[in-house]
């Protein structure tokens, strides 16, 4: 890969950039369809792209040139590694590149390079981290016992806790992996719901099967359900249990309550990691009743072994308007507003 830098500009604090990328068969998946990913690019970042060929000319700022910059190259080293691009990591690598820029303290004139992001992959799939906190949050996985990860829906929480801990499984560092949530959905009760207790239960885990699906071959998920491998029950069947070798996921944590989360932490066995996700906005417990999840980031808060990754709407990975409706109910104001 070559880059020309334009002297052009430069007193008047603009930057004209030259970008060429060796392999034509991948040029086409780093522009997108359409240009799709430029046009990302271009509206993210307030510059301007043109492609010809296997060239790519930006325009702008010499800050955001810079980023723009960084950005295809570490997009065009994933393509290189065998991974797919999709508006999705356009967009990951950009949060992350402004974030690690708005952390540094002084100015710099060093060129740098291609930005590093976390990673869970499997046989069957690749996850990027596609913000800071869910950088943070896969890093912590890999380095704690004990991980919380707590905010907003569409941050992923639930979703890299369970390829995680797919990522696991198949290497063999785990023996099995447990899902569970408490049976608390809108004042609904288990025992309204038809059926015997695994399709009362199975609607409430289907975010946890999605994700178990998207990592693994299903013939593989269907054998490790069936030899218990994989295991799928609710919160009130742990009790009374140690579990070893194994990652121990826990989703919707909001809605345990004290005595139910202690007991949950408490199972946690050797060679064993427990995740445990929630959103404390979204409680369903009665009036009156404190959330398990809330009283545990309290006391845990600091002690060793213990990770809190904290989401909020920025780390939102889902459609943009997510995003924005989860700042309209929390009362804050639009990213046009601000």
């Amino acid at each position: 890969m070559t880059k020309t830098w334009s002297p052009e500009g430069q007193q008047n604090n603009t930057t004209d950039v030259e970008l060429a990328f060796e392999d034509n068969r991948l040029v086409s998946q780093l522009y997108g369809e359409f240009d799709q990913n430029l046009a990302l690019i271009e509206q993210k970042l307030g510059i301007q792209t043109i492609s010809r060929g296997n060239h790519v000319f930006l325009s702008g700022s010499n800050v955001a040139v810079d980023q723009a910059r960084r950005t295809l190259e570490t997009l065009y080293e994933m393509l290189e590694n065998g991974q797919a691009v999709t508006p999705g990591e356009v967009d990951g690598v950009i949060r992350m590149i402004l974030t690690e820029d708005s952390q540094l303290t002084l100015p710099t004139f060093e060129k740098r390079g291609r930005v590093r992001m976390a990673q869970i992959a499997t046989r069957k799939a690749t996850i990027v981290a596609r913000s800071p906190a869910q950088d943070g949050y896969i890093r912590a996985m890999d380095r704690q016992e004990l991980v919380f990860g707590v905010g907003p829906a569409g941050t992923g929480k639930t979703y890299l806790a369970v390829a995680y801990a797919a990522t696991l499984l198949e290497r063999g560092e785990i023996n099995r992996i447990i899902l569970s949530r408490p049976a608390v959905e809108a004042g609904e009760r288990l025992g309204f719901l038809p059926g015997d207790m695994k399709e009362k239960v199975d609607p409430y885990l289907r975010p946890l099967y999605d994700a178990l699906y998207d990592m693994m071959q299903p013939e593989i998920v269907e054998r490790c359900l069936e030899s218990q491998t994989i295991e799928v029950a609710p919160l009130a069947f742990m009790r009374g249990r140690t579990l070893s070798n194994a990652v121990v996921i826990l989703d919707e944590a909001q809605n345990t309550t004290t005595q139910q989360m202690k007991m949950f932490l408490t199972r946690l066995g050797e060679n064993s990691k427990m995740i445990v996700t929630g959103d404390p906005s979204q409680i369903d417990l009665p009036n009156g009743v404190r959330s398990g999840l809330v009283e545990a980031l309290d006391l845990l808060n600091g002690v060793k072994g213990v990770q809190i990754t904290r989401f909020s709407d920025k780390d939102v990975v889902r459609h943009e308007l997510v995003a924005r409706i989860i700042r309209a109910y929390d009362g804050k104001p639009q990213d046009d507003e601000a």
